[in-house]
């Protein structure tokens, strides 16, 4: 059979098989030989050894698209990162810092920002130009308008999705709305999974629909670029491309120089403030750590 590993805890990998049914699977010894650990989100080849209590063995991990390092998952096709418009106040620098580990990762992203019944409609124009500018695609949601929910379902379909975002801006009510069935079923699988041995918060995939399918990502607050070289960061900046010929030096950092395009572009409002001032602060934090 084939599946895909949606939870993997102390030795077990949970491998949902698309339809219905989640799997309690150990991975064959071949594996460590071959120095492959399964992540979830790999798709996987498996036999059943008993049906009636779910269980089985892995035998072949399928050729990943992607692998993403933090956190630890595979075949991820898009990010959607989420944070309220309002209530609590979207912190930016948060923000693009996950977009600069999706953009090193590889892994495209998109940006939905919750609660648009509490925000107002300059905040939302606001925040659509600094994020559009930088070639993102934004999208504004509330769990109670039926459009927007719809909007959302689309833009997961097919897709497997991490989804990631502080708490406290509305990710369960959101994802609830787009398939009550889905997370009444995730309930029952989870406390199948929770059984005695699995407490721990880890990366865990929910199926949605039929290839479909959303992560829930753990640990969101704690988002480090610490493998990045400072002088690398600019590259991660994709709308800050247009700006570098426009620089006097050559492998300029668009900190200190004196004679900078994206400094200057920033000037001139071609370049939104609080992503530049964002990157500083990261370029800075990258530059200390290397140093000590």
């Amino acid at each position: 059979m084939r599946g895909k590993i949606i939870k993997g805890i102390a030795g077990f990998y949970y491998v949902h098989d698309g339809i219905s049914k989640v799997y309690e699977c150990k991975a064959k010894g071949v594996f460590r030989s071959r120095k492959i650990k399964p992540l979830v989100g790999d798709d996987v080849e498996f036999t059943v050894l008993d049906e009636k209590e779910q269980t089985g063995n892995i035998t072949d991990i399928l050729e990943r698209k992607n692998e993403l390092i933090r956190p630890a998952v595979a075949n991820i096709d898009q990010a959607m990162i989420v944070f309220a418009v309002t209530d609590p106040e979207p912190n930016l620098n948060l923000l693009d810092r996950f977009l600069v580990t999706m953009e090193m990762q590889g892994v495209p992203a998109v940006i939905c920002f919750n609660k648009m019944d509490l925000g107002t409609g300059e905040r939302e124009r606001e925040l659509r130009q600094i994020y559009e500018a930088a070639g993102y695609s934004v999208y504004f949601t509330s769990a109670n308008d039926k459009e927007s929910v719809d909007m959302v379902r689309e833009l997961l379909k097919g897709k497997t999705t991490a989804l990631a975002g502080p708490s406290g801006v509305g990710k369960s009510s959101l994802t609830n709305q787009i398939q009550p069935e889905a997370a009444m079923e995730t309930g029952a699988i989870s406390e199948k999974i929770r059984r005695g041995r699995h407490t721990t918060r880890h990366s865990e995939l929910f199926f949605v629909e039929p290839e479909t399918f959303v992560m829930d990502t753990p640990g969101f607050s704690s988002i480090y670029v610490e493998s990045l070289k400072p002088e690398e960061l600019s590259g991660y900046f994709p709308e800050f491309e247009d700006f570098v010929p426009d620089c006097r030096f050559l492998g300029c950092v668009h900190v200190g120089e004196r004679e900078c395009g994206v400094k200057e572009a920033v000037k001139e409002g071609k370049l939104a403030v609080s992503r530049y001032e964002n990157y500083r602060l990261i370029y800075e934090e990258l530059k200390n750590k290397r140093r000590y």
